[in-house]
């Protein structure tokens, strides 16, 4: 994606999308979270559809999280995975409100609750004597959270080589070093530890308003805390208030967010995402390299 400086100008539009390519051993059912969050349908211009080739039933309802989910079952053979829509944003960074404050644990909704908790890539409990002695003199409420973040980005060392599914929190902090997941996982863990609500997101996030890195496009992750009432979007790898975030799932931790989920065997061929800002909300054929 070539970068255009950005000035803002008022609401944009975003074509956001994607082609999985997967060979099938045997027949396997696997599951996908490719849909905007609900939160974002009414932004969309076209229907977030997904397109499956060979053409399967679809079975789509919301999962325990309130992500749009769908599941499928896949005969043998190639299966192609695909979508292609446009979605207005307001073409403004994820809001600040410093003054967002911390509420009590006792006073906190009960759906917020199981985000304190530890989980498969958050171990809460290995961390908690080490996050307080970092931040338990700090404030409650967003410059705690902005506190974490600070500390997570200064002190993990980003790489694509660092990656591996297994890594935990724990991990990450000993470590020092991952992908954007792991930076995530770690913040979440921290502000964990300090009584604050936090979860795993995912979606999309192009280079809008930033240099091109250079990078090959993909899902981004980044986490929501719970402060004031309401969640609130960090992002530890890049420590910025960025534009165009389209989120796709949110959950515990990456667990809960898988793209997707194969109930069997498989081997992935070909994985192409897409965020670019455009001019019009017309869709035309994409040109994808193969």
């Amino acid at each position: 994606m070539k970068h255009r400086e950005h000035c803002y100008t008022g609401p944009m539009l975003i074509r956001i999308g994607y082609e999985i390519i997967y060979q099938i051993p045997d027949r396997t059912a696997v599951s996908v979270l490719l849909k905007v969050l609900p939160d974002r349908v009414a932004d969309l211009k076209h229907a977030d559809t997904i397109f499956l080739d060979p053409p399967l039933p679809i079975d789509e309802y919301i999962d325990c999280f309130g992500n749009r989910s769908a599941r499928f079952v896949a005969p043998a053979g190639r299966l192609i995975v695909s979508g292609d829509t446009v979605i207005e944003d307001s073409g403004l960074p994820c809001p600040v409100a410093p003054d967002a404050l911390q509420h009590e644990v006792q006073d906190l909704p009960p759906e917020t609750l199981e985000f304190l908790l530890p989980s498969r890539y958050c171990e809460v409990d290995r961390l908690t004597e080490i996050a307080w002695q970092i931040f338990g003199q700090l404030p409650q409420g967003w410059s705690l959270v902005q506190a974490i973040n600070d500390w997570v980005y200064n002190n993990i060392q980003f790489g694509y080589e660092f990656a591996s599914p297994t890594k935990t929190a724990f991990d990450v902090f000993n470590d020092r070093r991952g992908v954007c997941r792991d930076f995530t996982h770690l913040a979440i863990t921290l502000c964990r530890c300090m009584n604050i609500p936090a979860r795993y997101a995912t979606g999309y996030l192009g280079d809008i308003g930033v240099p091109f890195d250079g990078a090959t496009m993909d899902y981004s992750a980044c986490y929501q805390v719970y402060l004031g009432g309401k969640w609130h979007i960090f992002d530890s790898r890049h420590n910025v208030r960025r534009i165009g975030w389209v989120l796709l799932a949110v959950g515990r931790d990456a667990a809960d967010c898988a793209i997707t989920t194969s109930f069997g065997p498989h081997i992935l061929e070909k994985f192409t995402v897409w965020a670019d800002e455009v001019q019009t909300a017309e869709l035309t054929p994409r040109a994808i390299k193969a």
